[in-house]
């Protein structure tokens, strides 16, 4: 018939050429397994003490093994997911049958086998020249606790405690600590210490909300941004300690004059105020080196915290709170000093067991 087509078929024969096409891929699921280890125990015949010897990647009680200790506990802390979804994605991911009251009694035991790693992190950073602390609120059955952080180059402590005051920083930092502390102006701080160095980042920006609000606090502005920044641009070479002293000097002396100023609005005069309150601790970073001049190393630490803090809304108990200032901490310093959280909990777990 006119104008039909027709299919014609003919073999291809040998490809042309031969493409690569390599992918990464994962198991799903990935099924559990079941490790029979074996402990052996002895008998002191004299003074009947018991020793026993395990293999390191067997826990000392319990029967879930490291790796679902370690992942139930990430899930829960550095994926923020709740105890229920947790335990979906065990089910789907590994074919385990757990309850969220079993998930939270994981993470109970892996925080206390933490837990002298936590504090070990708490004795170094005592040790530290320089410490950078924060706090937010946090609500412990419904009541107003505080959660501080501190912080070091290497660490990041978290710590919760009903008191937002003095106590919490001589319990944390203890009461012969000879470092600077980086802090907002907290009235406990400088009850504390006199080494302290205040916020200049906060500093800068109420000055600069002030001026927008209030016409007479521009020129003050203008100056403390002047002031902070020619500290510094001068202090990038690493100067010597005379010209340290110097530049202290010099600075201390032009804040006073915008202090000394007088002001007639209610606002200009209340945050003035606050500027000579901390008069002494505005330029610790320009006599002692190593010193940063605003705290955002606490706040970057706090962010976590708060994104934690709208997820559960509420801490049950004083036990919940332990699992996660010791859990969180390790996640933080893990992270700080560029390890993997899940390698780095899987080793300190084997290293608490061998010597339970």
């Amino acid at each position: 018939m006119e104008g039909e087509v027709r299919a014609v078929w003919a073999p291809l024969g040998e490809p042309s050429y031969v493409n690569h096409r390599v992918v990464e891929e994962i198991s799903n699921p990935s099924p559990r397994q079941v490790i029979d280890f074996l402990e052996f125990e002895w008998k002191c015949g004299a003074c009947k003490a018991h020793t026993v010897a395990r293999h390191p990647d067997c826990p000392p009680d319990g029967r879930f093994g490291k790796n679902i200790l370690v992942q139930a506990t990430l899930m829960k802390f550095q994926e923020r997911l709740p105890l229920q979804k947790v335990c979906e994605a065990l089910e789907i991911h590994h074919d385990l049958l757990v309850t969220p009251a079993t998930v939270m009694d994981i993470t109970r035991r892996v925080s206390e086998w933490l837990r002298p790693e936590y504090e070990a992190i708490r004795e170094r950073i005592r040790r530290s020249r320089v410490v950078y602390t924060d706090e937010t609120g946090e609500k412990v059955d419904g009541k107003r606790h505080w959660l501080w952080c501190f912080t070091t180059d290497t660490e990041t402590l978290a710590v919760i405690r009903k008191s937002r005051g003095k106590k919490v920083l001589e319990e944390t930092l203890g009461k012969d600590f000879r470092g600077v502390i980086v802090c907002d102006g907290w009235r406990p701080y400088p009850t504390f210490t006199r080494s302290i160095q205040r916020d200049w980042a906060h500093l800068l920006r109420e000055a600069d909300w002030l001026a927008e609000h209030f016409q007479e606090a521009e020129p003050m502005k203008r100056a403390l941004h002047e002031i902070y920044g020619d500290l510094k641009a001068s202090l990038l070479d690493d100067p010597p300690p005379e010209e340290r002293a110097r530049l202290e000097k010099k600075a201390k002396r032009r804040l006073s004059y915008w202090l000394d100023k007088r002001y007639k609005g209610v606002e200009a005069k209340r945050f003035v105020q606050k500027v000579r309150n901390g008069f002494d601790h505005w330029f610790t970073f320009v006599t002692t080196p190593g010193v940063e001049p605003t705290n955002k190393r606490a706040e970057r630490a706090l962010k976590e915290h708060v994104v934690q803090r709208k997820i559960m809304g509420t801490f049950r108990n004083g036990k919940g709170t332990r699992i996660y200032e010791t859990v969180m901490t390790l996640l933080a310093t893990w992270k700080q000093q560029g390890l993997n959280t899940s390698k780095a909990m899987a080793e300190s777990l084997s290293a608490a067991w061998t010597k339970s």
